[in-house]
């Protein structure tokens, strides 16, 4: 383990207990074992900030972390049924009120990139953010024909700082994998992989502005959407200018109804956009918490989204895509037996799973969810239940669905907010059938043919050559099917010194875990803890060789 990780892992553990959060550090599996001591140090008493409430010292916690924390609170915020609400009331302002940075530091990241001063890019430039976020801020700006624009910086160091934490869940997920039993069904070194590109891709303003552009292009003259037009030539990598748009953040439910909105319209077309972008374009906003999306109600019987923040997009590869509609239909019209054989069919749980009892399984879970509004159903309650049935039937966490996931229950929790009484399934069915049936259309077919023949030409003419030369190889006897097995002594010896790098491991471990205590703990001196993190990392070198 890096000497940077391990020192970042010490510094997420004074965090915690500096904001008086120890009891979840010592909730957590690493530390079950020395719960006691942790709890009978001092230390830790005195630590504890009882002025403020357990919601904001979470709050003040992952806003001191930084972005990858915060964008965790921003997640589990909207989710008010899983949450208590002093919590999710506090995480709720993640979601704009994240403490900005001087401006005067904005306006030189942006002359930076310009290279040359605002005043000869800009007529005006306001130094004062108009709102901040975990990865960037936003200033207003005008044009010099005068038009209203925002101007969104990216913060300084967020690559350094996002890198290290990045290592962080590297090093996590590695461990995971190698000794956490669960760690091949949930797959913890993919989903950081998959996260890490997802992260990574939002520190580049260019790739956000493309999104953004893809999305408008989608949602053209649509009554459900807008989305800002991106000023393409004042765009760079930590700099990203856009239309300014004026409307009423989600949120703010006694405004919209002070304007008249028709709130029960705007929560069907929430689930509408949701479905047309997963399904229609293949092309997703995955950061849907209230805090990027505002309503334009120019008419308020017809108002329309507003999206901002296109940092995070998604896309399904066309398989997944087909089985997660197929699979929605199934639960809509209570076909379980289907849902559990495209589980099978789509390859995301083992052969041996039986599908007679997987389909009881899922029937057990959703079948009490029908015919209720959304106030009675907690999506996220049948998650965690599907989650428990993944388990026994040793399902396999699949990466590439996190994002769609995570965006479903934001928008849950949104719809949640907006009007409880909506019937999701009702509105979502006539949409995925329309869908499905475009598929199968004749229509469709000539579409893909006319994209596809090209290839298959092309595949076709290569086909003789291929041919001639396998069965000139089958003449001659040179084609032949090699099989290499290792010998048995090999194997011995594998085993061998896999057992001895797990015993010097566990060894490790304890030394580590030892050595983050007596570290998170303060206690003096505190050359006993960096002994027995050195001791840990010279163990973890020699079981690596």
């Amino acid at each position: 383990m890096k000497l940077r990780v391990l020192a970042r892992l010490i510094e997420i553990q004074r965090v915690l207990v500096r904001h008086g959060l120890d009891d979840f550090v010592r909730a957590t599996h690493l530390y079950r074992p020395l719960r006691y001591l942790v709890f009978a140090s001092p230390w830790t008493w005195f630590q504890r900030r009882h002025g403020a409430s357990r919601g904001e010292r979470l709050r003040l916690a992952l806003e001191e972390l930084g972005p990858i924390f915060v964008k965790f609170g921003q997640a589990v915020s909207t989710r008010r049924d899983l949450l208590p609400l002093d919590i999710a009331d506090e995480l709720a302002k993640l979601q704009d009120r994240v403490p900005p940075f001087p401006g005067a530091i904005a306006r030189a990241t942006a002359e930076r990139a310009y290279g040359k001063p605002l005043s000869a890019v800009f007529g005006a430039f306001d130094e004062t953010p108009l709102a901040a976020a975990s990865i960037a801020q936003v200033h207003v700006a005008r044009l010099p024909d005068g038009r209203e624009v925002v101007v969104k910086v990216l913060r300084p160091g967020m690559r350094e700082v996002i890198e290290r934490d990045l290592e962080v869940l590297d090093a996590l997920a590695a461990l995971a994998a190698r000794w956490w039993p669960g760690s091949e069904r949930l797959r913890p070194v993919e989903v950081v992989q998959e996260y890490r590109k997802t992260i990574v891709d939002e520190l580049d303003l260019m790739r956000e502005a493309a999104n953004a552009a893809q999305l408008r292009r989608n949602f053209a003259g649509s009554r459900l959407l807008y989305v800002p037009e991106v000023h393409w030539d004042l765009c760079r990598a930590d700099v990203m200018v856009m239309e300014r748009i004026h409307g009423i953040q989600i949120s703010d439910m006694a405004q919209l109804r002070a304007k008249g909105t028709d709130i029960r319209a705007l929560a069907v077309n929430g689930v509408e956009i949701f479905f047309t972008q997963v399904f229609r374009h293949n092309f997703f906003h995955a950061d849907m918490h209230p805090g990027n999306i505002f309503v334009l109600v120019d008419d308020p019987a017809q108002p329309r989204y507003a999206a901002i923040d296109f940092g995070i997009v998604g896309t399904l590869d066309p398989r997944d895509q087909h089985y997660l509609a197929e699979n929605f239909l199934a639960v809509f019209d209570r076909n379980y037996r289907r849902v559990a054989e495209l589980h099978h069919e789509s390859g995301w749980v083992p052969p041996h799973a039986r599908i007679d009892e997987m389909e009881s399984a899922v029937r057990t879970v959703c079948e009490p969810i029908f015919q209720k509004p959304l106030k009675d159903i907690s999506f996220g309650t049948v998650l965690l239940r599907l989650f428990e049935i993944s388990r026994r039937f040793d399902m396999r966490i699949q990466p590439q669905l996190i994002l769609l996931q995570k965006t479903l229950l934001n928008i849950e929790g949104l719809g949640r907010e907006l009007y409880p009484d909506l019937d999701v399934f009702q509105t979502a069915s006539p949409i995925l059938r329309e869908w499905m049936r475009e598929r199968v259309s004749g229509r469709r077919f000539i579409e893909d043919l006319r994209t596809q023949l090209p290839e298959l030409v092309t595949a076709l003419r290569g086909l003789p050559p291929l041919l001639k030369g396998a069965v000139q190889r089958a003449q001659d006897g040179q084609l032949r099917l090699q099989v290499e097995t290792d010998s048995v002594e090999a194997l011995r010896q594998t085993i061998r010194e896999t057992q001895r790098r797990r015993d010097l491991m566990l060894l490790s471990a304890a030394a580590l875990l030892g050595g983050i205590v007596w570290l998170a703990i303060g206690r003096d001196p505190a050359w006993p803890g960096w002994a027995l993190v050195a001791a840990a990392s010279v163990g973890a070198f020699f079981s690596r060789r």
